[in-house]
C-alpha cells in the first residue's frame, strides 16, 4: 500500500483529487499554526508544507508534480475568504536529489515573493536535534477525516507520541518496509488515528518545531500496527541550509 500510495499520488493530482488526510484528530484553534502551507493544484489542497523562511516551504519529495503549485499560508478554513490569506505560486521545486521513492523523502519549494508575517503567517524553527526515543508531538492537515473522503471544513491536528527505532521495525516487520535512521516513527493515542496515504508534506511539530515530515503509513490509516512515518528533518538540516542560502 505504501508503494502504491507514493507512486500513485501524481495520478491522483492531475485528476484533482485530495492527496491529504488526518484521521481521528480535532479542529485546531483558529491560527494556532500559523507555519501550515496548504500546497494546491487547481484550487484544490493536495499536500501539506510548512514555511521555514519567508521565501521557502518545507514539505515531502513525493509530492513533486510537473507543474507550479499554489501555495496558501495564513488559512483556517481552506473555503472561507480570510482577510489573513495569503497566496503564492511556487517557482522551483528542489527535492532530495537522493529521493528514491520511498527514502530522503523531503522537498523544499520556493516561492514567488517573501511572505509578510503577520499572527497568522509565521516562521517554523527545525528540530535540528534528534528526538527522544519518545516524544509527545502534534501533526496537522486539511483532508480527509475518516478514511472515506469526508473533508474537514477547517484545519485538523492529531496528537502523536514517536517510537524508537527498533520499535518501529519490530511493527513494521523487518525488510518488509526498510525503516531508516532518517525517519522517525509515530503512533495516534488510539486506533485509527494520524495520518491517512497523504497528508503528505505535512509537518510533525514537537516541542514547537518541525521534526519531521509526514512520509507514508499502511493499509490502514492510523494502524499502530503499521505505525506512520515522518522523514527526519535533524538528518537533513544541512542540506536544508544549503539549499535555501544558494538558490
Amino acid at each position: 500500500k505504501m508503494t502504491l500510495s507514493l507512486l500513485l499520488l501524481p495520478l491522483l493530482i492531475l485528476r484533482g483529487a485530495d492527496g491529504s488526510h488526518i484521521v481521528g484528530g480535532r479542529d485546531a484553534a483558529s491560527h494556532s499554526r500559523p507555519y501550515m502551507a496548504s500546497l494546491q493544484v487547481r484550487g484544490r489542497h493536495n499536500c501539506g508544507g510548512a514555511l521555514i523562511r519567508e521565501d521557502f516551504v518545507l514539505t515531502a519529495a513525493h509530492c513533486q508534480i510537473p507543474i507550479q503549485y499554489k501555495v496558501v499560508l495564513g488559512v483556517d478554513s481552506l473555503t472561507g475568504n480570510e482577510s489573513t490569506k495569503q497566496e503564492f505560486q511556487a517557482t522551483r521545486s528542489i527535492p532530495h536529489p537522493n529521493y528514491d521513492g520511498h527514502r530522503n523523502d523531503i522537498m523544499l519549494l520556493k516561492l514567488n515573493r517573501s511572505a509578510q508575517l503577520t499572527a497568522a503567517v509565521q516562521l517554523i524553527t527545525l528540530k535540528t536535534a534528534r528526538l527522544s526515543r519518545v516524544s509527545q508531538c502534534i501533526t496537522a492537515g486539511w483532508g480527509d477525516i475518516g478514511d472515506n473522503n469526508t473533508l474537514p471544513t477547517t484545519l485538523q491536528e492529531v496528537n502523536v507520541t514517536t517510537l524508537s527505532d527498533g520499535a518501529c521495525r519490530r511493527r513494521w516487520g523487518r525488510g518488509r518496509v526498510p525503516i531508516t535512521r532518517s525517519m522517525v516513527c509515530g503512533v495516534g493515542g488510539r486506533r485509527f488515528q494520524g495520518f491517512c496515504s497523504g497528508d503528505s508534506g505535512g509537518p510533525l511539530v514537537c516541542d514547537g518545531a518541525a521534526a519531521g515530515i509526514v512520509s507514508f503509513s499502511g493499509r490502514r490509516c492510523g494502524d499502530p500496527r503499521t505505525p506512520d512515518v515522518y522523514t527526519r528533518v535533524s538528518s537533513f538540516a544541512d542540506w536544508i541550509r544549503n539549499v535555501i542560502n544558494n538558490i
